[in-house]
C-alpha cells in the first residue's frame, strides 16, 4: 500500500485529525510487512542535509573529468579543444583520469577525502531537449514517462505526508526544502503540492533578513506593488524562522564573487543557523557550450574553464565555510546537469548535446573515490557518438536517500518509482550516527492475544499524545486518546469485543516519537 493511500484510507474524505494537522507523519507499509514487522517506522530521525547543485545547460563531462586512460583517442576526437595532458590536475590514487586545470578547489577536496567522482551517469534512451531532459532528472522518471512529482518532493511527502496542513509546527517549524531561485523546481514537487519554498535571489534574502525591500516607484502601480509585497510578507509563514536562523551566524568564510557562491553562502548560513530544512537547491547556468567553449589560443581557458572554476571554487568555499561553522558533519552535496555533450567536438570549437556525464558528490561523509570505469572512447569518433551510461542517475539519488537521508530500504522503491541499486558513495556509518536506534518501548498491551478487552500501557514524555487502533489495511478504527499529557506512564482499556478475530495494530505518537505494536484478537 502506498503511503498516501494509507492516509486516504485511514481518514474519511474531508476529515483531518487535529494530531495530524499538528505535524503527525505516518509511514504506511504493506499488510505483509506489517504482519512481519508489527510496526510503522517513524519519521526519520536525522539532522542530515542534502544540497543539490544544478548545472544548467548540459555540462561537457569529457573536458571536466579528463580521460587520461584513453588520451590519444580523446585528442583525436577533440583536436581543436582538448586539454593538454600536462595541464590536467592529478587526483590521488588514480592515473586514469584528472580534472580540468581550473578546478583546483575540487582537486584539493578529492585529495583531502571530501569529493567523489561518478563516471558516466545517465539513463536509457536519453532525451536531448533541455526542458524534457531537465524534467527527467528532476522527476527521476523514465525517458518515455511523464511524472508530475519530483524525487525530493516524493521523499519529503514520505517524511511529512500531511504538508502543508498544520505546518509550521513545534515538531517541524522550518521549511522542508529551500530553493534559491525565482520558482520552486519540479524536483521539490510532491504528489499534491510543492514541498519547498523559494528565495528569489541572494539580494532578496538579504532584504528579508534586514527587513527592507527594493524601492517601489511613487505611482499608483508602485503603491499596488507595495501592498502586494506587504500581503506576501504577512503570508510568508517561514520568514521569521529564516531571519532567526540567519541572525545566529555572524561570521563566515570567504567566498568567490559569483552567483553560485552567493547562493551557497546563504545555504551555509541557514544550515549553521539551525534550520531543520533537509533539502536545499541552487543552480548555476551557462553550460550549453555549442560554440566558443574554449579559447582558440589556449584550450585551458575560455567560457567552460570560467564556469568550472566558479563551480569548483564555490563548492570549496562552501565546504570550508561549513567546517568553520562546525556544520560539515551534517551536509552532503551533489551536482547534476540535464545531460552531457558529444564525444567529438564541432567545428565551432564547442560540443553538442550528448548523453552521460560525470556527477560529483561532496562532503565530509562522502567516500572519496572515482566510481566506475573511465569512459571508453572510440579510435575515430563520429559527430553522432555518445558516451554510454554506466550509472543510472537514479541509483545516485537512491544512494543518497538510503545512506545519507536514512530512508528505509523497504520504502525506497516507493519514492524512486522503481528499484535502483545503491552505490557506496556515503560513509556506511552515516545513518547509524543519525538515527536513534535505542529500541525503547513506548507502548505495550496486555493480554496479547486478547478476546474481549486489552489494557494498553504507554509512556509519554509530555505534550500531545495520540493512540490509534488500526487494521491491517491501515484504516484507523479507533482513537483511544488524542490530547495533551504530563510526562509519565498511563494505561487505557481498549474494548475490542466488536472486532472479528485477526491482527490489529496500536499506534502511539508523542510529538515526534512514533511506535506501532501488533495485537492479536482471538475469538
Amino acid at each position: 500500500m502506498k503511503r498516501r493511500d494509507f492516509l486516504r484510507n485511514a481518514l474519511p474524505v474531508g476529515v483531518m485529525l487535529p494530531s495530524l494537522i499538528n505535524g503527525m507523519s505516518v509511514r504506511a507499509i504493506g499488510a505483509e510487512s506489517l504482519l512481519m514487522q508489527g510496526l510503522f517506522p517513524p519519521t526519520t530521525e536525522t539532522d542530515h542535509v542534502l544540497v543539490i547543485i544544478q548545472l544548467n545547460g548540459g555540462n561537457d563531462g569529457l573536458n571536466t573529468v579528463i580521460p587520461l586512460e584513453y588520451f590519444p583517442n580523446y585528442i583525436r576526437a577533440r583536436s581543436n579543444m582538448y586539454i593538454p595532458q600536462q595541464k590536467v590536475l592529478a587526483l590521488d590514487g588514480t592515473q586514469k583520469v584528472g580534472l580540468h586545470p581550473s578546478m583546483t578547489g575540487m582537486q584539493t577536496m578529492f585529495n583531502e577525502g571530501r569529493l567523489g567522482v561518478i563516471h558516466s551517469v545517465g539513463y536509457p534512451q536519453p532525451n536531448f531537449s533541455h526542458f524534457r531532459a531537465t524534467d527527467i532528472w528532476m522527476s527521476a522518471s523514465d525517458s518515455n514517462q511523464v511524472v508530475n512529482s519530483g524525487w525530493t518532493g516524493r521523499y519529503l511527502n514520505y517524511e511529512y505526508p500531511n504538508f502543508p496542513n498544520g505546518y509550521p509546527n513545534s515538531s517541524m517549524p522550518d521549511p522542508l526544502a529551500i530553493q534559491i531561485g525565482s520558482t520552486t523546481s519540479l524536483a521539490l514537487q510532491g504528489p499534491a503540492v510543492s514541498m519547498g519554498m523559494s528565495i528569489t535571489n541572494p539580494s532578496n534574502f538579504y532584504n528579508l533578513i534586514s527587513g527592507v525591500q527594493d524601492p517601489a516607484p511613487n505611482t499608483p502601480a508602485g503603491k499596488e506593488l507595495t501592498y502586494i509585497r506587504q500581503v506576501a510578507q504577512q503570508t510568508q509563514q517561514y520568514a521569521e524562522v529564516i531571519k532567526a536562523a540567519s541572525a545566529k551566524v555572524t561570521q563566515q568564510a570567504a567566498y568567490p564573487n559569483n552567483s553560485l557562491a552567493a547562493q551557497l553562502k546563504i545555504v551555509a548560513r541557514l544550515i549553521a543557523g539551525g534550520l531543520q530544512t533537509r533539502i536545499y537547491m541552487v543552480s548555476y547556468g551557462g553550460f550549453d557550450t555549442h560554440s566558443a567553449q574554449v579559447n582558440n589560443l589556449d584550450s585551458t581557458t575560455g567560457n567552460h574553464a570560467n564556469l568550472l572554476k566558479n563551480v569548483s571554487d564555490s563548492i570549496k568555499a562552501f565546504q570550508d565555510d561549513l567546517k568553520l561553522l562546525k556544520a560539515e558533519e551534517r551536509v552532503v552535496g551533489m551536482t547534476f546537469s540535464e545531460f552531457g555533450r558529444r564525444i567529438k567536438s564541432n567545428a565551432s570549437v564547442g560540443t553538442d548535446h550528448g548523453s552521460a556525464a560525470p556527477m560529483f558528490v561532496f562532503g565530509k561523509n562522502v567516500n572519496a573515490a572515482v566510481y566506475g570505469d573511465t569512459p571508453v572512447l572510440p579510435v575515430n569518433a563520429s559527430f553522432n557518438d555518445n558516451l554510454p551510461y554506466q550509472y543510472d542517475f537514479r541509483s545516485v539519488y537512491a544512494s543518497l536517500l538510503n545512506n545519507w537521508l536514512c530512508v528505509d530500504s523497504n520504502d525506497l522503491q516507493q519514492i524512486m518509482l522503481k528499484n535502483f541499486q545503491t552505490i557506496p558513495i556515503i560513509n556506511s556509518l552515516a545513518c547509524n550516527k543519525a538515527v536513534n536506534l535505542s529500541g525503547e518501548n513506548f507502548i505495550t498491551n496486555y493480554p496479547n492475544p486478547f478476546s474481549q478487552k486489552t489494557s494498553i500501557s504507554f509512556k509519554t514524555s509530555g505534550g500531545h499524545t495520540l493512540i490509534q487502533v488500526m487494521d491491517t489495511m491501515g484504516r484507523v478504527l479507533a482513537n483511544l486518546t488524542d490530547k495533551e499529557y504530563e510526562a509519565g506512564n498511563y494505561t487505557l482499556v481498549f474494548d475490542g469485543s466488536y472486532l472479528p478475530a485477526g491482527v490489529y495494530y496500536v499506534r502511539f505518537q508523542n510529538l515526534s516519537k512514533q511506535q506501532v505494536r501488533p495485537m492479536l484478537k482471538m475469538r
